[in-house]
């Protein structure tokens, strides 16, 4: 493959790294098009060993026979290396957070909802969650828990937004993911028992029997500030608290997530 040692920014090219926003990475209005970045050797070889197809790389100079000589050697021949001067790419919004390698990949198309479902015990629902440290923290915990899918409602942070695929540690290539554009009240008729995570008068702890006996649940988790909106919460099967202690009456969305899944998981 092309290796193009650059001496600036605006080398033809170098669109994606520096000057694309999230939004037009995406490119909604062509998303067979849409493009995300993944950050360090370790994120990067995680979505190619998952099928994602590299479009270009970015790394200094001394990684190229180091850190990246690996992803380097496994690129197809039509994939361009740009490469530089540490002090030339560290003037990059957030590169120094990338351990010096950086890859624009292609986005796949994703599947219908109750294809995802399909045979599945365990989903969790990402509703109105926007911030995307916390959105990449669920998906790592979804998949090391044992989480058999995401869907993620249209309000939510992108999972591939480049701090939620950091923050995920490359999970959210390893786990089966959707969008849900419907009330997520529709997964009652896929056979799903749906689980609002909120604090509610009628809430029952994770530790119900009930809840342990159902054969497939739908753990729902809602925006970081007002939690779940009424309509989630009113149609969902099972309200569902985390029992606190000293007078805290929250988790963080992140937090909580990871102690929902790992009580509720199909091992528990």
């Amino acid at each position: 493959m092309p290796v193009v040692r650059i001496e600036s920014l605006s080398h033809p090219g170098l669109e994606v790294f520096s000057r694309l926003t999230e939004a037009q990475l995406r490119n909604k209005l062509n998303p067979a098009e849409g493009l995300f970045i993944a950050e360090s050797p370790k994120v990067i070889k995680v979505a190619l060993a998952a099928g994602y197809d590299a479009v270009s790389l970015l790394t200094e100079e001394r990684h190229l026979y180091a850190d990246a000589a690996d992803i380097v050697a496994s690129l197809p021949p039509d994939v361009t290396v740009f490469t530089g001067p540490r002090e030339l790419l560290a003037s990059l919004t957030g590169y120094t957070l990338t351990r010096g390698v950086l890859c624009a990949m292609r986005r796949k198309s994703h599947p219908p909802v109750d294809e995802l479902c399909r045979g599945k015990r365990r989903v969790v629902v990402i509703d109105g969650v926007v911030d995307a440290t916390n959105v990449g923290a669920i998906f790592r915990s979804a998949a090391a828990l044992g989480m058999d899918g995401v869907l993620v409602t249209s309000d939510s942070c992108d999972p591939l937004n480049r701090r939620a695929v950091r923050v995920s540690m490359g999970s959210v290539f390893l786990i089966p993911w959707t969008w849900i554009d419907h009330p997520v009240s529709s997964l009652s008729s896929l056979g799903f028992k749906t689980v609002a995570m909120a604090l509610t008068d009628n809430s029952v702890t994770l530790s119900d029997p009930a809840l342990l006996s159902e054969p497939r649940l739908a753990i729902i988790m809602g925006t970081e500030g007002d939690g779940l909106p009424a309509e989630a919460i009113e149609s969902s099967d099972y309200v569902v608290r985390i029992p606190m202690a000293y007078g805290v009456d929250s988790l963080n969305v992140a937090a909580a997530s990871a102690v929902a899944f790992y009580a509720l998981g199909v091992n528990s």
